[in-house]
């Protein structure tokens, strides 16, 4: 999308209007006045004593700019018809009007359209002093003319000339901006995106509205923003667009003082001259734009400030007028009371092809000598405007070669372009939220959710307003599993902004990956674990497990926060897989999250004193214990030993464990937890612990959210779940126990939203308390001999689910 305007008239017109009229009775009056509102409008417009120049003939110099001219306005006043010259006007521009498509617009000033169309009264008395053979041809322009649709002042407004030469401009303006309707030809996939805009514009309501246009750097804001204020600026009385906001508003200390003015100048003839401050500004433009109803576009909007000093409020403006802001920060417009904000999409495949072609062939398809490298070129520009558009401008005439010899380039280099476009989005961030972004481009797109905000925040990040700022920013997005059964989000960005943050780690020091803050390239850990060359700067790692490497180098990364080891699930038995030491394998204390499924060893490393630690994930691992001797992890908080070989795990040593996952951990034999201990335990799976000799301290963690100890054969329920009223218990998983009943204490648990006792088999009867379980959205009892309900069970009115099957 080409974010240049395209010219309000067609080349073979040099002016917009030529202005017909009798000089001796309309030119200080109402041809003064009309001809002010149409430059004001910015209506080119030819008038006699304006632009003739001397040493001219009146007659040569007149057909030309009659010709010249898109339209015409002709005032018929009663002198029109005494002048030979207006009358021989009037001639050349019927002429025009009936071959050339031009348009003549009437006006009649003191005269009725009947006197000019029948030359009857003072139009006829003043053609009757005319002895020439032209009479005959000018009664019929004369009468031509009347019959066009045009104004009659004294029928129209109630002869109110201002309000008259209002409308004209209105009908003229429309009649111009028809002209332009189709928009440039370099503009792709526009159409669609402006008739989407306009819905929300609704420039036919008569409330004031703000509207934002939001999006990614480079992906075509500007250029629908002034797409639309060329489509519908003749239906305000006043335009203004102002473009590169955040740029003028930072360059001097006068920046947003000199956008205050140029607003002034184009929607209040001009007042801002006057104004020395930007409070002065501010003042002057919430009072004079009440008085006009105007289109207002204020592009690449970056802050606050800005918003307030330009556009403070709806109550600024007159009734009917608009406001555009482009910004690609959508928190600032929900904080300035935005309404309508439109997200600015990606190219299609389709569209994408077509606008790099225009650009790159200028035509909608590819030459066909060009075509793979075409399609090639569009999949890396991944639906972004600015990038197919650079791409196809510089691979314009060059050959076969300097294409191939380019898109290798880009593979190893970005294009400069598109990442000094989107880089602005991430200077401007606080720089807390450069780290997150920097984590998400280099380690974690492509994450679920609710994992991204868990590795974040062991890293010591408020993830979740860190991840929403991003987004608002137009730096992530999240997107959808296209699995019907997962309903999780995901993190995912555009490939140049990932781009542009994997660039941002390596452009100090692109040959140098040791001093990178993040390491995710295989074969540059590789390089720097294998020749000891760690260093203090790196931060994260994320690293594929290959037999050769040697992680012993992971002990100089002395600040080294997040390590994310991934096991191919095909290797996770090759006993050679990691040739190194039990003993000499090291962790560094620094580490915040550790993450490393399939781990081939029986426990962490001694030298490890993880006093720093706050996430564990070993899934499927061989660990049967944590440790060998007593540590106290007072900031570890999670744990996540899925499937593992774990025997034994000492929980005193977690004071503050919040989440505590040993599902399918078939090996399991004990749980030491002392009274008192994991008070702040919210989240605890014992699911298929088999062989857990006791689970009793369960009724003593009080803060417990997220229970599950199915396939454990319990069989007494109030052994395990101590059902008092302030129970915090949301999600209870009880299935496939060997539980007969169910005590009356359980309508005690009323945070209860989801709960399972599906496959306990022996259970035959439910409680009549269990109806109380007012927030209760799922209750499966699949595989249980339910003989009878309760009576009162249709008193569980947030109920959704109810699982019965056999």
């Amino acid at each position: 999308m080409d974010s240049s305007s395209t010219s309000f008239i067609k080349e073979s017109y040099r002016y917009d209007v030529f202005l017909s009229f009798s000089g001796e009775d309309t030119r200080k009056n109402f041809v003064d006045h009309l001809y002010d509102a149409l430059q004001r409008h910015s209506i080119h417009t030819f008038k006699d004593d304006e632009r003739l120049k001397q040493g001219k003939r009146i007659n040569d110099q007149l057909l030309k700019s009659i010709e010249e001219s898109k339209l015409f306005i002709i005032v018929f006043s009663k002198k029109y018809a005494s002048s030979s010259w207006c009358l021989n006007e009037l001639v050349k521009i019927m002429e025009c009007q009936n071959s050339n498509n031009q348009i003549a617009y009437p006006v009649f000033y003191d005269v009725d359209p009947s006197e000019v169309r029948k030359q009857h009264g003072q139009v006829g008395e003043a053609l009757a002093k005319h002895t020439n053979k032209e009479t005959g041809k000018w009664r019929k322009v004369l009468t031509e003319a009347a019959n066009l649709s045009g104004w009659d002042m004294r029928n129209t407004a109630n002869g109110h000339e201002a309000k008259v030469i209002k409308l004209i401009i209105e009908r003229i303006s429309l009649e111009l901006r028809s002209i332009n309707v189709n928009l440039d030809d370099n503009l792709v996939g526009m159409e669609s995106r402006l008739q989407e805009l306009e819905k929300s514009l609704d420039i036919f309501s008569n409330e004031v509205r703000m509207i934002g246009i939001k999006g990614m750097g480079g992906i075509g804001k500007t250029t629908l923003a002034r797409a639309v204020f060329d489509r519908l600026s003749a239906h305000f009385e006043a335009k203004c667009f102002v473009e590169n906001v955040r740029e003028v508003s930072k360059a001097s200390l006068s920046g947003l003082l000199s956008l205050q003015r140029q607003i002034l100048l184009d929607l209040i003839n001009g007042q801002g001259n006057s104004v020395r401050s930007v409070h002065d500004g501010t003042n002057m433009l919430k009072t004079k734009m009440r008085g006009r109803k105007v289109l207002l576009v204020l592009d690449d909007v970056d802050h606050q400030e800005q918003l307030e000093s330009l556009a403070g409020d709806l109550n600024w403006f007159k009734f009917g007028s608009r406001v555009i802001i482009t910004t690609r920060d959508e928190q600032m417009l929900i904080a300035h009371r935005v309404k309508w904000i439109h997200d600015v999409n990606l190219l299609s495949d389709n569209e994408a092809i077509a606008l790099f072609c225009k650009h790159a062939f200028g035509k909608d398809l590819p030459v066909q000598e060009y075509e793979k490298e075409s399609l090639q070129v569009v999949k890396y520009a991944a639906g972004l405007p600015l990038t197919n558009k650079v791409l196809g401008s510089f691979l314009c005439g060059k050959d076969k070669h300097e294409w191939i010899d380019a898109l290798a380039r880009l593979k190893r280099i970005p294009l400069k372009e598109t990442l000094e476009k989107l880089k602005l989005s991430y200077e401007s961030l606080e720089d807390d939220y450069k780290e997150i972004f920097l984590d998400v481009a280099c380690i974690l797109k492509g994450y679920e959710e609710k994992e991204a905000i868990s590795v974040l925040e062991s890293c010591g990040f408020q993830a979740r307003i860190g991840l929403r700022v991003l987004e608002q920013r137009s730096l992530i997005t999240f997107q959808r599993s296209l699995l019907a059964f997962d309903d999780d989000r995901y993190l995912s960005m555009h490939d140049h902004i990932e781009e542009m943050g994997k660039n941002t780690v390596r452009c100090l020091h692109p040959d140098e990956p040791k001093k990178h803050s993040r390491l995710w390239i295989q074969e540059e850990i590789e390089d720097v674990l294998a020749n000891d060359l760690g260093s203090e700067v790196t931060r994260c790692i994320r690293l594929k497990l290959t037999p050769d490497i040697v992680l012993e180098g992971l002990g100089n990364m002395k600040k080294l926060r997040c390590l994310i080891v991934v096991h191919r699930h095909e290797d996770k038995d090759r006993d050679d897989l990691v040739k190194i030491d039990e003993v000499g394998q090291y962790f560094p204390n620094s580490l915040q999250y550790l993450k490393w499924h399939y781990y081939p060893h029986w426990c962490l490393p001694k030298t490890f004193q993880a006093n720093n630690l706050v996430e564990l994930h070993m899934c499927d691992s061989r660990i049967k214990q944590l440790w060998v001797g007593g540590k106290v992890l007072k900031k570890l908080k999670s744990i996540t030993l899925r499937s593992s070989k774990l025997r034994t795990l000492d929980l005193e040593l977690t004071p503050n464990l919040v989440t505590l996952d040993l599902t399918c951990c078939f090996d399991l034999v004990e749980l030491h937890v002392p009274v008192g201990c994991l008070k702040r335990l919210t989240y605890l799976s014992l699911y298929q612990c088999e062989r857990l000799k006791s689970v009793s301290f369960i009724k003593d963690l009080e803060s417990l959210e997220n229970l599950s100890v199915s396939g454990l054969h319990l069989k007494v329920f109030q052994d395990i779940i101590l059902c008092h009223p302030n129970s915090n218990l949301q999600v209870l998983d009880f299935g496939d126990n060997d539980i007969e009943n169910l005590p009356s204490s359980i309508g005690n648990l009323h945070k209860l939203v989801d709960l399972s006792f599906s496959g306990c088999r022996k259970l035959k009867s439910l409680p009549e308390s269990i109806c109380r379980l007012q927030h209760l959205r799922v209750l499966d009892l699949s595989g249980c001999d339910i003989e009878e309900f309760p009576e009162g069970i249709g008193q569980l009115e947030s109920l959704e689910i109810l699982g019965l099957i056999a």
